[in-house]
């Protein structure tokens, strides 16, 4: 008995990281691999049964995780980023709600034929959207500005939105109608959730600051406090928890008392294997009756959800808004669901069975077949769309250029006459004034600074270079910038030796990928090219390929980028020395004396090099 549930608790954690991976592998939604994953699993193989795994722990762990996962989600809002679209915000966690779920109900009664309580409850638990799908999608498309953050702010909370209704209307249901007492009920919940988010916020707050935590306990107390927090809301008052956990996450995040970086990733490493496990039981629990019920109703349901519903919310929603047509078109195309959806119907539709509601059991499968198509649909078509009205770059290959000395201006002067977006970043004015002299899009200002995450636009970069002469800037510059680009795209200049073992001061977790070699530092890179560097663009052909470059150059030369048949940008590094073919473009370092005197003395690869 031990060793079966060993082996299927194991599988679930396998199987959901395996289809993380291979989503990611493959750039897909996660939950498009989740769902079958788990369905297979469960009733099509039988090979996990979740409710005879876990008993009574089922629904506790479901909820316990759903409150860490909205947790994690109310940690990433910055209330900077509803400046001046709070308004259009607001609509649509309140008449885009409304509409949402009349929409929602008559389609669940008409059409799915659903008694009324049960349409009104899928119609309140529908709501929602999903976080958990919104920010991958939002990561991938590299959607920013006000759309992407009026979908990261609607996914989240509108989630405990979703819950308080379901609680209301399943409440009313047992009480056949909906009271003033169930009504009071909705208001309380909205205060103690608040309340009680707020406070705990505030507490652990205090503890950070005074010290009375330890380094090494800051997950461990944060999660203790989100579990407490959500379990005593809940207490106090039924489904307050998911609005006191949100809660706190936002006040964390926007408060500037004490860091919370830390805590931020272990939140979202923790939220990645809980939302696995999740989908992969939930799925697992549907029965193979519950998948023979989807019919031609339950998909023109979906459609409905779809094609009417979410642009009907969003049309009436930004009226008079400062929107153009292109970001109200593309809110009315993107409203997945996710778990939050997957697990809230998966507890009523237990509470309603046991409360002798007649067919509460479709409730999850039609939740199901909403998530997996929403997921689907939008998933599938948020880069594309986004690709069409403009509001995103689909394959960002510009550079990021921390620092906008001669050598930076040089290299991003060689990359924006290749075709390649450019912008450095500078806190010394007269690099910066250089660079806009020169043509190229320069900020001025320190990266580190807050104010510099508000006002760059990074939407054309794919990559960051940390060039300047401070190796700390270089490493902090990459730190904060890694969760944007990734750790792959973040680069900087190697490290001044200075003293024995210099270049293992800083770990790996805490720079960027190095450049050039173990010796190329600032130091080496100004004694040799001086304050006069130049740019080398050279196109290689099969007749003067890069062995022959190497062998009239030597080491004379030092490539820095490579350039692909369809633009795409690559960085020479230290543990990643691109193997260039012909037709490609090689931009390499040089000194302006060397460049002028070989420049007459190889013919060859005159008729080599060609300008991008």
């Amino acid at each position: 008995m031990t060793h079966s549930i060993l082996v299927s608790l194991t599988a679930i954690v396998v199987l959901g990281i395996l289809a993380q991976w291979a989503a990611w592998r493959f750039g897909l939604p996660s939950i498009l691999l989740l769902l079958p994953l788990g369905v297979l699993a469960g009733p099509a193989t039988g090979f996990l049964q979740p409710d005879q795994l876990l008993g009574p722990l089922l629904l506790p762990l479901v909820s316990l995780s759903a409150a860490i996962i909205l947790f994690e989600g109310g940690l990433r809002l910055r209330l900077r980023e509803l400046h001046g679209i709070g308004g259009v915000f607001f609509q649509l966690i309140t008449v885009g709600v409304l509409i949402t779920w009349v929409v929602t109900v008559l389609a669940a009664r008409f059409l799915l034929k659903f008694p009324w309580p049960l349409a009104i409850l899928l119609g309140a638990i529908l709501v929602v959207t999903g976080p958990t799908v919104i920010g991958p999608l939002l990561r991938n498309v590299r959607l920013g500005g006000r759309v992407g953050a009026l979908l990261k702010w609607e996914g989240i909370v509108i989630d405990p939105v979703g819950a308080m209704l379901a609680v209301l209307v399943f409440e009313g249901a047992l009480a056949g109608g909906v009271s003033a007492w169930a009504t009071a009920g909705f208001l309380k919940t909205l205060v103690v959730g608040g309340v009680v988010g707020v406070l705990g916020a505030e507490v652990l707050v205090l503890l950070l600051r005074r010290y009375w935590i330890p380094d090494y306990l800051h997950n461990a107390a944060s999660l203790m406090a989100v579990v407490a927090i959500f379990t005593g809301a809940d207490q106090l008052q039924d489904q307050s928890g998911l609005l006191a956990v949100t809660l706190m996450g936002i006040v964390l995040a926007n408060q500037k008392r004490v860091t919370v970086k830390h805590i931020i990733e272990f939140k979202e490493h923790l939220s990645i294997l809980l939302l696995s496990a999740l989908f992969i039981v939930l799925a697992a629990r549907l029965r193979r009756s519950d998948l023979a019920g989807l019919d031609l109703s339950s998909f023109l349901f979906l459609a409905l959800l779809v094609v009417v519903a979410r642009p009907a919310a969003v049309l009436l929603s930004t009226m008079r808004s400062p929107l153009t047509w292109q970001e109200r078109l593309y809110l009315s195309c993107m409203a997945p669901r996710g778990i939050i959806a997957a697990a809230v119907s998966s507890v009523f539709a237990l509470e309603m069975t046991a409360a002798g509601f007649e067919g509460a059991g479709r409730l999850v499968p039609i939740t199901f077949l909403v998530i997996f198509g929403t997921v689907a649909l939008y998933g599938l078509s948020a880069a594309m769309l986004a690709r069409r009205l403009r509001l995103a770059q689909p394959n960002p290959q510009g550079v990021f250029f921390i620092g906008a000395h001669p050598l930076a201006r040089e290299l991003a002067s060689a990359l924006q006459a290749a075709g390649c977006p450019v912008l450095l970043a500078d806190s010394n004015w007269s690099n910066v004034a250089a660079a806009r002299l020169a043509g190229l899009n320069a900020y001025f200002g320190s990266v580190l600074s807050e104010q510099a995450g508000e006002e760059l636009d990074l939407g054309e970069m794919g990559r960051l270079l940390a060039l300047t002469p401070n190796d700390e800037v270089n490493s902090l510059a990459c730190l904060r910038f890694m969760d944007f680009f990734g750790r792959r795209e973040v680069y900087q200049l190697p490290f001044e030796p200075g003293q024995k073992g210099r270049r293992e001061a800083v770990s790996l977790e805490q720079r960027g990928r190095l450049l050039f070699g173990p010796e190329r530092t600032s130091a080496h890179l100004q004694e040799r090219f001086g304050d006069h560097p130049a740019v080398k663009a050279t196109r290689l052909t099969k007749e003067f390929d890069y062995d022959a470059f190497r062998a009239l150059h030597g080491d004379s030369v030092l490539p820095v980028f490579l350039l692909l048949d369809k633009g795409e940008v690559v960085v020479f590094t230290w543990d990643d020395q691109p193997a260039p073919q012909p037709g490609q473009l090689l931009l390499s370092l040089t000194r302006p004396a060397l460049e002028g005197a070989r420049a007459s003395a190889r013919p060859a690869e005159a008729k080599a090099l060609g300008k991008a």
